[in-house]
């Protein structure tokens, strides 16, 4: 296969000067354009922190904007400059465009998928269902989700869970594939659970021990089933979503674990820090990612929201079509946008300070993109032809662009990146070879992603 390199402006390169981008000189720059994939791109990260944006973000309005398109295409936003030369963001995301060095971006995601379950599917395991179909729902005919393939060929092995999900289970209409183990089993299904993170009491259940129980009944079959009834009441309505018939013994462990009761409790977080993060859902959700890869955690998937979205300014995921007198632009900038602003810049910036940054690969996308055509309802529709994923930490090049969309943001114009592509570029950051097979419920062997490590991201 041919070798494509990352895509940077020659504005930005002839902009960086004596330092050069990133601390890199021109001829650095140059060189490494010239060398081999493997030889440049080792993988350092050893977790991922894997934020999914339900209903679809706006490329086009958000990171991969396209100013000189024409009317009807172009966003009704302003870019603005980022901390990257040559490089802009929407306005409404200014502290975004402060931290844009840290992050690379894959500007030619595409599949072939325009419903949100099943695109939901393809996004959360990088495979495309064999069809289409809104009503795509979870089977052990489907592929697992990433953490579960961390979670099975590369488990932790230092008493925390390899993988952990939540705060919700997104659906629509049936559940989204892709959440669980699938044909891997039970014992790869993350620790889900709906607990927000944002609640004065926040705590797990799964983790709390029932009065008068000690561990020393726990460690009996008696004190074992003691627990499992005590809990069915709180846990039966998510009992199939978590897997909890196939890790209790598991759950024992963590009973007994004062590190995982401590990575979990986010009442250690100085307040100014939690503030900093946004008491939200979703802003205490990205500080409680933080709080699990720094215990060490492997795998965190932080889900936006639980639906894909519609009219509403103060809840819901990215799905913005355009109802009635509510419409996508004037939605954005009172919710999505704003809560984006607002977590990412300061979960990527805490990794940094923290020094985990390096080490751990932070994910952000959705599961398609918006159409570069604005609609009647001035919005945007399904697009999952050509879209942005940002990645930032775990040894990517802050600052990279690779690939290009055509003039409207439609198509990739070079380097398109496909959903395998993806899959093997996260696998490839961990460390793991994408090309390991995993059997299915068939006992068929498959590879863990069918594509190819988009290695030249990585420094």
């Amino acid at each position: 296969m041919q070798h494509k390199s990352i895509s940077l402006s020659r504005r930005a390169l002839l902009s960086v000067g004596g330092q050069g981008l990133l601390g890199m000189t021109l001829p650095k720059l140059l060189q490494a354009e010239e060398q081999s994939p493997s030889a440049d791109s080792r993988p350092r990260a050893k977790r991922v922190i894997f934020l999914f944006q339900w209903g679809g973000p706006s490329h086009v309005d958000t990171f991969d904007m396209k100013p000189d398109a024409p009317d009807g295409y172009r966003s009704l936003y302003k870019p603005v400059s980022a901390s990257v030369p040559g490089m802009h963001v929407c306005e409404h995301l200014p502290r975004m465009a402060q931290v844009m060095h840290h992050f690379a971006q894959l500007r030619t995601v595409h599949h072939g998928m325009n419903n949100h379950n099943s695109a939901g599917y393809t996004a959360l395991t990088g495979v495309e269902p064999p069809i289409d179909d809104q009503r795509l729902r979870e089977s052990l005919d489907l592929f697992p989700g990433y953490g579960s393939v961390v979670d099975t060929v590369a488990p932790n092995t230092n008493g925390m869970p390899t993988y952990v999900s939540y705060p919700h289970q997104i659906a629509d209409g049936s559940t989204t594939p892709g959440q669980r183990a699938s044909f891997l089993g039970k014992q790869h299904d993350p620790l889900f659970f709906q607990d927000d993170p944002n609640a004065p009491d926040f705590s797990l259940p799964q983790l709390s021990l029932p009065q008068n129980l000690s561990l020393d009944r726990l460690s009996s079959r008696r004190g074992l089933q003691q627990i499992i009834n005590r809990q069915t009441a709180q846990l039966e309505e998510s009992a199939v979503a978590q897997g909890l018939n196939s890790f209790y013994s598991r759950s024992l462990e963590m009973l007994g674990s004062r590190q995982i009761r401590a990575a979990f409790d986010l009442s250690e977080e100085p307040q100014v820090l939690r503030d900093a993060y946004g008491r939200t859902t979703y802003g205490q959700g990205c500080l409680l990612a933080r709080r699990l890869v720094e215990h060490g955690v492997k795998f965190v998937s932080v889900y936006f929201s639980r639906s894909i979205g519609g009219r509403s300014k103060t809840d819901g995921g990215w799905d913005t079509h355009g109802f009635d007198d509510t419409r996508m632009y004037e939605i954005l900038p009172e919710w999505h946008l704003p809560l984006t602003d607002q977590t990412l810049p300061t979960l990527v910036q805490d990794l940094s300070d923290r020094g985990l940054l390096d080490e751990t690969l932070v994910v952000w996308m959705g599961e398609f993109g918006r159409t570069p055509k604005i609609n009647k309802n001035v919005s945007r529709d399904h697009w999952p032809q050509c879209y942005t994923v940002l990645m930032a930490g775990g040894g990517v090049t802050g600052g990279a662009v690779y690939g290009a969309s055509d003039r409207y943001g439609a198509v990739p114009d070079r380097d398109p990146v496909t959903m395998g592509d993806l899959a093997a570029t996260l696998y490839h950051a961990l460390g793991i070879d994408h090309t390991m097979e995993v059997h299915d419920n068939l006992n068929r062997p498959l590879p863990l992603a069918r594509g190819r490590a988009i290695s030249e991201i990585f420094g």
